[in-house]
């Protein structure tokens, strides 16, 4: 089996203050793999330390304990950073460029030869549906428009590895989908995508797995399959089956005249799950 492309073992962020005292444990002996081709999403709610694990694992932060690699090196190695892109939180873009203006700034801080960076700049403005707008100055841009710049701005190196902190925050339904389609595009193309978001949707419409944090520690993780599904039950999905009819249908379903469209194992939403990892949902009897 290859290497994985992100690892943790026992990965410890502790804050101290002025004095060096420990002030505050951000992240607990968190242990990790994601493979190569992989859309990992990464949850927990404000502080439990999904960006402090980020900014390590992009070399922004250093471990106070434990190790973190990426491609197979330290995430403070450059030839490491050459390999993977990074889509904030908050897009920071310089307001009076345009968007092939600051594709090619990008392009040039990669090392990039100008005739690369602006054939690059036109295939990434017309992937996230900006090529009618990419002469108009960012500031006249809408959030959303923003979030896509920063978006291609982060594929600028064609990385092997995509950082994402809520790729699809304060986007309207349409350029969301219009995002998470982008992600799904990414995975055919064998690239391994990290995403940290809040929108519990998103990371159901996108992720192979998923890793759930609460106070620093990792809570649970796994397949979306294996985390939400209810063991045990199972659930058949019938049409032209009447109110009259649904008596005694588990007994005799093709007595009463319907057919069984689906058979099934029902599952949870993530949301329960979420809620119920973190200890703020109680389960259900």
């Amino acid at each position: 089996m290859p290497d994985p492309v992100i690892e943790t073992e026992k990965l410890t962020k502790i804050f101290t203050d002025f004095w060096g005292r420990k002030k505050h444990k951000a992240v607990d002996s968190l242990n990790l793999k994601i493979e190569r081709g992989e859309v990992f999403g990464f949850l927990g709610p404000n502080g439990s330390g999904k960006t402090t694990t980020m900014k390590m694992l992009l070399g922004l932060l250093y471990p106070t304990s434990g190790s973190a690699r990426v491609l197979g090196q330290d995430p403070s190695h450059i030839a490491t950073k050459e390999r993977i892109g990074f889509l904030p939180e908050e897009s920071y873009l310089y307001r009076f460029l345009n968007a092939v203006e600051t594709l090619d700034f990008y392009g040039k801080l990669f090392g990039m030869a100008r005739d690369v960076r602006r054939k690059k700049a036109e295939e990434l403005l017309d992937l996230v549906g900006l090529k009618d707008a990419k002469l108009r100055p960012v500031k006249e841009y809408s959030k959303g428009m923003a979030r896509r710049v920063g978006l291609a701005s982060a594929l600028i190196n064609d990385p092997e590895v995509i950082f994402l902190d809520e790729p699809t925050s304060g986007l309207d339904p349409i350029v969301s989908r219009q995002v998470k389609d982008l992600i799904l595009e990414l995975k055919k193309k064998g690239k391994t995508v990290f995403m940290s978001s809040h929108l519990l949707a998103d990371i159901e419409d996108v992720c192979d797995r998923v890793g759930i944090m609460h106070l620093g520690v990792l809570r649970a993780t796994g397949t979306l399959r294996e985390m939400i599904l209810i063991p045990g039950k199972t659930q058949i999905t019938v049409s032209g089956l009447t109110d009259e009819k649904r008596v005694g249908v588990t007994q005799a379903i093709e007595a009463a005249g319907a057919t069984v469209d689906a058979v099934s194992e029902p599952h949870s939403s993530l949301e329960d799950l979420f809620l119920r990892v973190i200890g703020t949902r109680k389960e259900a009897n």
